[in-house]
């Protein structure tokens, strides 16, 4: 039954199952993100964490429970429509190689056939936001740019149909220490100012206590914890305890 909270959540597992083939990928998942919260899903390999993105925007769905995206089922949503509604950065960027810095990020937009002039101020809002003045950036090519800026691209991208929520899977695993620090940043300013209901998936503790409101900490399908990154600090529960940095155990 949905409750007064779960209608003003942006993104509601309410007992989230799924299973995929013999294996049972989630068990009995519940937790709300609201538009203006970061929620990180952490977990090991294997623990789940990309799969609750996809059935968020429903290239999967729940075997039981349901998710509900803006207070209705995403099995009631029309696929296009609903991932219309969520901006995917992915740790494989996936830029198109042939098209410029501005064309990729306008992607989505021109698909939605918004008008040029929309268009282009929108793109240059943008490369603005995420670090890459746009007069320096918009016609490069993806090969022209560091991984890092590849990345921030592939933030702009998934930001310029303005989505009410923001999937991010493990989108800085593959950069180097320090510029995945600038990124981890860079994203929580963004968060902050666009206000956006946000779900992250990292297996970097330190990544998801710098990032997010809650923390969700998924073991073999089931929630073992959902609170606070200082919460999840001062929790002795032994699969919480697994997950501290050992300068902090």
């Amino acid at each position: 039954m949905t409750t007064e909270a779960s209608r003003t959540a942006a993104v509601e597992f309410d007992g989230a199952s799924l299973r995929l083939g013999s294996v049972d990928v989630l068990r009995g998942v519940s937790f709300q993100v609201a538009s203006g919260e970061t929620t990180v899903i952490l977990g090991r390999s294997g623990a789940g964490k990309s799969s609750a993105l996809r059935l968020v925007n429903r290239t999967l769905e729940p075997t039981a429970g349901a998710v509900r995206v803006g207070g209705r089922p995403t099995t009631e949503w029309d696929p296009i429509a609903l991932r219309r509604r969520t901006g995917y950065v992915i740790q494989r960027i996936g830029l198109f190689p042939h098209r410029t810095v501005a064309a990729n990020v306008a992607l989505v937009p021109r698909l939605l056939g918004w008008e040029r002039e929309r268009l282009e101020r929108r793109t240059a809002e943008l490369l603005e936001l995420v670090g890459l003045p746009p007069d320096e950036y918009a016609g490069r090519y993806p090969a022209e740019l560091s991984g890092g800026q590849q990345q921030r691209v592939g933030v702009a991208r998934a930001l310029a149909a303005d989505p009410p929520i923001l999937l991010a899977d493990e989108p800085f695993g593959a950069l180097d220490p320090i510029t995945r620090r600038e990124l981890q940043v860079e994203f929580r300013r963004l968060a902050t100012q666009l206000g956006k209901a946000v779900l992250f998936v990292t297996h970097d503790v330190r990544e998801a206590r710098r990032l997010g409101d809650r923390i969700v900490l998924l073991e073999e399908g089931r929630i073992v914890f959902a609170g606070s990154p200082a919460e999840f600090g001062e929790s002795r529960l032994p699969a919480v305890v697994a997950f501290q940095p050992e300068d902090e155990s």
